[in-house]
């Protein structure tokens, strides 16, 4: 008897892995799949070899077409590339929803908050509170540009005090106050200062968040059970130790402006315009305090680490290459002269400075898998079969370094985004670095005036050299973000010729 049903058994597991690897009919094309696993083997076998995640993908890409579909886990993912298959992803509204799993609920108490990483009624009602609020707080106009611009001043001035004492310092480190201030004017109406150590800690902190998991939120939100079994490996430990540090910060900060005499009808921030929402009888219900944190996080995490990714890229590449470096200075001297620092109505006239930028954000591609989308239900695509609750990733690197369109892609050339006469900036199509469509980066509007004038300020004011002999790698470290490898620079006042 017991050896019948062992046979029964057996036969029952081979039938359950059998059926378990079949791939839904007219899905993507891509690696095999093995029983509860699926891809698993294949990708982290790539990933070990290429390094970073989003070389795998793109491997996966050029070897099954523009749409590739793989299963980690009981996840579909799918892998969108190429101008017409991103394009079509980005027009259907079917893929305006966020993944949903462990990973994603972690960051945010073990619920769905949060405007980044969240769908449906409560994030169309967030979505356009944040927004709103953050128009009415000057995001946007030239009163905010001006508080950007004070900024950059005050980091200007803190660089001459280290540069006359012929300190070395780590580029992306030393902004990285200045860049939360910018964003913490709007989220809690203050700054501080920029030699707070408190806050350079947490600016760390943020940026390390972005590099334990990789954006479709790795094997911990396939396999959740393996935070009790491999808590360091799974990234869930490292996860949770830099999560609280931010949870009780934004907390303390939420406290703060809450036990002010005047918060009940004030709004001159996003934290207290959204306590007057909370204190209001006819509140909508998605106005709580885990949201309010779940919001503030989302906000503090993406506007730090991605600027500061993206200046920290700038200022490599202009090591790297010199004489792209002298023309920067060359325009910046012609137009703004010896006696200030470049403003954002200085935009328009430096063209090449603008263009650098646009290369660096081209060639560095900060996120290179874009923000995950889900499919909200089951949809076609490019003649393929996505099912509800895929995750869908539109591989944005696909875009940036298709060789097809910019020819030399891998060759920093600032020149491909100037007209012919090299007067004005040039726009791409496949130039997409915010993403597209109505999940498009929140922040955009914040971090392109600020990272050109904390650029343009900087080339402005010092010349920069490298603190050794070697130059710094170009390599960058993997995870939701790309960022570039720690470096250190020594700064010297210029005289504007």
């Amino acid at each position: 008897m017991w050896n019948g049903a062992l046979i029964v058994i057996v036969l029952l597991s081979l039938l359950y892995c059998c059926w378990d690897a079949r791939k839904p009919k007219r899905f993507p094309p891509g690696p095999y799949w093995l029983p509860f696993i699926g891809s698993g083997l294949v990708m982290l076998k790539l990933v070990r070899s290429l390094h970073y995640f989003h070389l795998m993908w793109s491997k996966l890409c050029h070897q099954y077409g523009p749409i590739v579909g793989v299963r980690f886990g009981q996840d579909r993912i799918i892998v969108v590339s190429g101008r017409e298959a991103i394009r079509a992803m980005y027009a259907k509204d079917q893929f305006d929803g966020r993944p949903d799993g462990y990973f994603f609920r972690m960051r945010s108490f073990g619920q769905r908050l949060g405007v980044a990483l969240t769908d449906g009624p409560h994030w169309e009602v967030q979505r356009k509170f944040a927004v709103r609020t953050m128009k009415q707080l000057g995001m946007g106009r030239n009163d905010f540009v001006r508080v950007i611009e004070r900024e950059v001043q005050e980091l200007v001035e803190n660089f001459h005090r280290r540069a006359v004492k012929g300190e070395a310092f780590p580029m992306s480190g030393s902004m990285d106050v200045a860049l939360l201030n910018v964003l913490w004017v709007l989220l809690a109406g203050q700054r501080f200062e920029l030699e707070n150590e408190r806050l350079g800690w947490l600016a760390d902190t943020v940026h390390r968040t972005f590099h334990v998991i990789d954006v479709s939120g790795g094997t911990l939100n396939r396999f959740p059970w393996l935070r009790y079994v491999c808590p360091e490996s799974s990234g869930y430990g490292p996860m949770l130790r830099l999560l609280k540090p931010l949870w009780g910060f934004l907390k303390e900060t939420i406290e703060t402006i809450r036990k002010n005499p005047h918060c009940p009808s004030r709004r001159d921030s996003l934290i207290s315009a959204f306590l007057v929402e909370m204190s209001r009888s006819e509140r909508h219900e998605s106005f709580t305090e885990s949201q309010l944190v779940s919001l503030c996080l989302d906000l503090f995490q993406a506007s730090v680490e991605t600027m500061s990714s993206v200046l920290g890229f700038a200022f490599l590449y202009m090591l790297h290459h010199p004489d792209v470096m002298r023309k920067v200075q060359q325009e910046l001297d012609t137009v703004i002269g010896p006696d200030r620092l470049p403003t954002a109505n200085d935009r328009p006239l430096l063209p090449y400075t603008e263009a650098v930028i646009l290369e660096v954000e081209r060639i560095a591609t900060v996120v290179p898998g874009g923000l995950v989308h889900r499919a909200m239900e089951e949809v076609e695509l490019c003649g393929y079969r996505i099912p509800k609750d895929a995750i869908v990733m539109p591989l944005l690197y696909s875009l940036q370094m298709d060789a097809d369109y910019w020819i030399d892609p891998d060759v920093f050339r600032p020149e491909r985004f100037l007209s012919v006469q090299g007067d004005r900036v040039m726009q791409h199509d496949l130039f997409i670095p915010f993403g597209a469509g109505r999940r498009r980066c929140l922040g955009e509007s914040l971090a392109k005036p600020a990272v050109f004038l904390f650029f343009s300020a900087i080339m402005h004011r010092f010349e920069i050299e490298c603190e050794g002999k070697e130059l710094p790698s170009l390599n960058a470290v993997d995870g939701i973000t790309l960022s570039p490898v720690p470096y250190t620079l020594r700064l010297a006042e210029r005289v504007c010729r």
